[in-house]
């Protein structure tokens, strides 16, 4: 699985981007896909989920009612829409995957266990940066 993602840059507070995860090397159906972030200093935080396989998406509370995710099968992507922007969403955004065991397909539990860490996702993106002037 190699994963890239696009999109950052520099964007005043209220802003928007939409950042995007390229997924080759695996069908996007049989993945679940998170996007995390680091700021400086801090440790790696969790943003968002998806697992097109059976709808699940979940969201840190910091970001609900701006950041929407969603799948783009057409082009193989996983795009992260962010709105309303705050100087605290500065930070490097990585995109993650980890592929559906087949005894899995359809289980709600799996995503559910990458999304609380109690799994581990097994592929990563290189990060794109996020800078939110105020």
């Amino acid at each position: 699985v190699q994963l890239v993602e696009s999109g950052g840059g520099l964007v005043q507070a209220g802003g928007s981007l939409r950042l995007s995860c390229g997924v080759s090397g695996f069908p996007l159906s049989d993945l679940v896909i998170g996007w995390f972030r680091r700021a400086p200093g801090k440790e790696r935080e969790r943003v968002s989920l998806i697992s097109d396989n059976d709808g699940s998406t979940h969201y840190a509370d910091s970001v609900k009612g701006r950041f929407t995710i969603s799948i783009d099968s057409a082009r193989a992507a996983v795009h992260l829409q962010m709105n309303n922007l705050k100087p605290e969403d500065t930070a490097v955004y990585y995109c993650a995957a980890d592929p559906i065991p087949p005894g899995d397909i359809g289980d709600v539990r799996y995503p559910q266990a990458l999304w609380t860490g109690t799994l581990q996702y097994h592929y990563w993106g290189v990060g794109t940066q996020v800078t939110v002037s105020s």
